[in-house]
């Protein structure tokens, strides 16, 4: 009888803490104390976080808790489909060790004025990691208690099985010729037993790492044997954009060209930036970016990670003739804003200035950012301020999933990461 009692106790608890795993957004914090939380390839920040199944691959997690105290956080793993939905299995399906591990690094913030405490993981631990392909949702939380929920993040886990081969080329609409790039490819799914493989394979494309305009649901236009071909007429077009704009906040005293003045207070500094305006008017000009990414670094110091200061920056937008837009809502996008448009990021315009206006606590470092404008009555509606060029140098990847007809959840089988530009212009007009 008491064995029976511990069984149901086991299954109580099993079910329970499933169900607090249930579908959250990804990439979102959910608390105000946590800033500037970074998950990418161990030693380079520019990467999306992904490993390889069965390899001693890892992923570096940092994040900063401004409390500036110690706290018990933890993480999990929960499998997602494609979709980035919950996958139907239980933790102890996909996960092999312990379902939770506590972040034990950590270190209070030194020389910087604002004080934090900065929290490190490698990850997958020896302790904890994942059994399966495909993506999961690594979930940080407060003592071990899922439903105190710090934030979320992507994390893919790979089981290379296919081969793919793309390029970019022009589309051939001429309407969207010269400001759209298309993503033309072939994938090959011999590594897999797919019976019907226009059902059991989904391909998601990418651009620059965003999954706020991630093409989804693509449809093989032929499939020859294993080889499934994706050239499509209207089918895998982006719309270009244009070279990203830079902000360098490697040191708050040296100033960069970009920074107006600035204020530096005992405990706080201040920055205020020259005012953008629309470039979508000029000629395309090529100069190297990070594709919308930004890097945590700090000129002086050892480690920008504990190091590294805090600074209030201040934006400003000067739309033509500085007359505000009527039917667009208007916000400063990319990593820099974790690619959101909530209404907390929307620019708020002054009407004496003439210009749109906001302000992000951010830590030092190098950073990528644009405007974008969102039309009011259809969010759907998004719109580079700076403009669409076919020559814009992007970023493409192409994720593969599979599923077979008895499984449970879908299996990344294949990446390929290419760039729009296969030449190295350096400066061209």
């Amino acid at each position: 009888m008491k064995s029976i009692r511990l069984i149901i106790s086991a299954f109580v608890f099993f079910v329970f803490f499933n169900n607090n795993l249930s579908a959250q957004t990804p990439d979102s914090i959910y608390t105000n104390n946590i800033t500037t939380v970074r998950l990418y390839n161990s030693g380079n920040q520019l990467t999306l976080p992904l490993i390889n199944l069965n390899s001693n691959d890892q992923v570096e997690l940092d994040f900063d808790d401004l409390d500036a105290d110690v706290k018990y956080y933890y993480y999990t793993y929960q499998l997602c489909n494609s979709d980035w939905t919950p996958a139907n299995l239980g933790q102890f399906d996909y996960i092999k060790g312990f379902t939770q591990l506590r972040i034990n690094t950590y270190r209070f913030s030194s020389i910087a004025l604002t004080r934090y405490t900065h929290y490190q993981a490698l990850l997958p631990d020896k302790s904890c990691y994942p059994t399966r392909s495909g993506n999961y949702l690594l979930k940080v939380y407060l003592n071990g208690d899922t439903s105190q929920l710090a934030f979320t993040k992507r994390l893919m886990v790979l089981d290379n099985k296919a081969a793919i081969v793309a390029n970019v080329v022009q589309p051939f609409s001429p309407a969207l010729s010269r400001t759209h790039q298309k993503i033309r490819f072939n994938i090959d799914v011999k590594g897999v037993n797919s019976f019907n493989a226009a059902q059991q394979i989904k391909v998601v494309v990418l651009q620059n790492y965003r999954w706020d305009n991630a093409i989804k649901n693509l449809a093989p236009a032929f499939i020859r044997g294993s080889s499934l071909e994706y050239n499509s007429e209207n089918s895998g077009i982006f719309p270009a954009g244009k070279e990203w704009r830079w902000l360098d906040l490697r040191d708050f005293h040296l100033q960069s060209d970009r920074v107006l003045t600035a204020d530096y207070n005992k405990k706080s500094t201040d920055i205020f930036l020259r005012p953008d305006g629309p470039l979508s008017g000029l000629r395309y000009v090529y100069y190297h970016d990070n594709n919308g990414m930004s890097i945590i670094e700090a000129i002086r110091g050892i480690n920008p990670f504990w190091e590294g200061d805090y600074a209030t920056v201040y934006f400003s937008f000067v739309p033509p003739n500085g007359i505000a837009y009527t039917d667009k809502n208007i916000y400063l996008f990319g990593q820099l804003t974790n690619y959101n448009l909530t209404d907390s990021l929307k620019m708020t315009f002054n009407p004496e200035k003439g210009k749109y206006e906001t302000h992000l606590f951010m830590k030092q470092g190098y950073y990528d950012y644009t405007y974008l404008a969102v039309d009011k009555n259809n969010p759907a509606i998004r719109n580079e301020l700076d403009g669409n060029y076919y020559e814009t140098e992007n970023l493409y990847t192409i994720l593969v999933y599979y599923k077979s007809f008895i499984g449970r959840a879908d299996e990344l089988i294949g990446v390929a990461t290419f760039d729009s530009r296969t030449d190295q212009p350096g400066l061209s007009f």
